[in-house]
């Protein structure tokens, strides 16, 4: 039973165990001269990395774990090889800032490695870092997935989530095995929310993880993005995994065209499915439907902001790429190998898209490739490579070469049938006389 001496012993005992909590935090005076204390030590100030030696010239730098070490048997890919002339223009060769002439200077607190600033409607590249540089696209090469599956897949198409959904490797949006989703759903969980389980079903429908990759491999490659290797469909490191600030606004440019990929990075909540109980587990429940929240948190905070999407592996560090209009310019903003400070990668966007709608509109540093931009050298993109290692890359546009081919076969034709006609007429009015 509960008496009052045991009330008051219980009292009497917590007070002299707060008594003693509150001695053992106050401070002991000494006598005797006060022993100074050593200051805080000063932060070192923040510096954006350097580039201007050109280090990732070639392929991202060093990977800090196991993620990227090939299969037992198989071997890492060879670099990709680097343009020459540098696709958009000869000044997106340079490796550091790279800005028009007369440029004020660069906002601060930026810890970017590589970013960009270009128009998204005319493909002017306004301003830049190392802008070729190849560095990890975490998460930010579902960009390049989401193109493929919207003009692949039909979207009103409804699949069952399975285990290998649910147990795919980061960040997930929640499908369960059993629940039933369209890929409509899939793209906003995809792409609002960055879900790799999203990413492996819509991989799954285009034939599995290596066709999916074969599949953003091959419209890289025809969109002129020669920086950019995926090796998994959502953004997780893997072996030769690679893009540029270039390739990835080059790439976000593509989706944007797409008017439902800019509706999805544009939406801010959204309804996601829930997926029944699992019969194999005793006891578990329904699992009911939810919503999904934007997180590009440039679509909360930023006016006129469009929206786009963010990355984050331990080797690819902070990514981002994102839109937003004002006085009806549209701009695009990449980050690539980023940090959380000095300022979140959305804010040092922020910065950068105010610097480039503060610079006039006619300057510019280089163009991504398209049918109203061209390159410094005139020439409106750069043909396929043919192959690996160092090479120049033509700028003849393919048809023109068929189209010389073709006349050549019919030169020759007409050169072997006109005789063999007029030879066959003389033999046959010969026998008529």
């Amino acid at each position: 039973m509960y008496t009052r001496e045991l009330h008051q012993r219980t009292a009497r005992r917590f007070g002299s165990v707060l008594a003693a909590a509150v001695l053992a935090a106050a401070p002991i005076t000494v006598c005797g001269p006060a022993i100074a204390q050593p200051p805080p030590p000063t932060p070192a100030p923040f510096a954006t990395p350097a580039t201007d030696t050109c280090p990732q010239r070639t392929q991202p730098p060093a990977a800090i774990d196991t993620s990227e070490v090939p299969a037992p048997g198989a071997s890492a890919p060879a670099p990709l090889p680097v343009p020459d002339p540098p696709v958009g223009g000869k000044r997106l060769a340079e490796c550091g800032t790279v800005l028009p002439a007369g440029a004020p200077a660069v906002p601060p607190d930026i810890s970017a490695t590589a970013w960009m600033v270009s128009d998204l409607d005319t493909g002017a590249v306004l301003a830049a870092k190392d802008p070729h540089g190849r560095y990890r696209p975490a998460s930010t090469i579902k960009v390049l997935l989401a193109t493929v599956a919207l003009r692949t897949l039909d979207l009103d198409r409804v699949v069952v989530g399975t285990q290998d959904d649910a147990n795919v490797e980061g960040t997930r949006i929640g499908i369960g095995p059993g629940g039933r989703y369209s890929n409509h759903q899939l793209l906003h969980g995809l792409v609002m929310a960055s879900g790799n389980d999203a990413a492996h079903a819509i991989a799954a429908q285009l034939g599995g993880d290596e066709a999916a990759i074969a599949k953003m491999n091959d419209l890289a490659k025809t969109l002129h993005a020669y920086d950019t290797r995926a090796a998994t469909p959502s953004g997780l490191d893997g072996p030769g995994m690679s893009t540029s600030a270039y390739d990835l606004s080059l790439l976000f440019r593509e989706a944007m065209s797409i008017p439902l990929f800019a509706q999805i990075i544009g939406t801010e909540q959204f309804d996601f499915p829930g997926f029944p109980p699992d019969p194999a587990i005793p006891g578990d429940p329904d699992h009911p439907g939810f919503p999904i929240a934007n997180d590009n948190g440039l679509l909360y905070n930023y006016p006129g902001a469009l929206g786009g999407k963010t990355g984050y592996t331990d080797d690819a560090r902070q990514t981002f790429v994102a839109g937003a209009e004002r006085d009806g310019r549209r701009l695009a903003v990449t980050l690539l190998q980023a940090d959380v400070l000095p300022i979140r990668p959305w804010e040092q966007a922020a910065r950068l898209l105010d610097y480039g709608f503060a610079l006039n509109p006619a300057a510019k540093v280089g163009d991504i490739p398209g049918d109203e931009a061209e390159s410094d050298s005139g020439a409106p993109g750069l043909a396929a490579p043919p192959g690996d290692g160092d090479i120049a890359y033509s700028a003849q546009p393919a048809t023109e070469g068929a189209f010389d081919e073709l006349w050549m076969v019919l030169m020759v034709a007409g050169l072997i049938l006109v005789p063999v006609l007029l030879v066959s007429t003389w033999h046959i009015r010969t026998r008529r006389r």
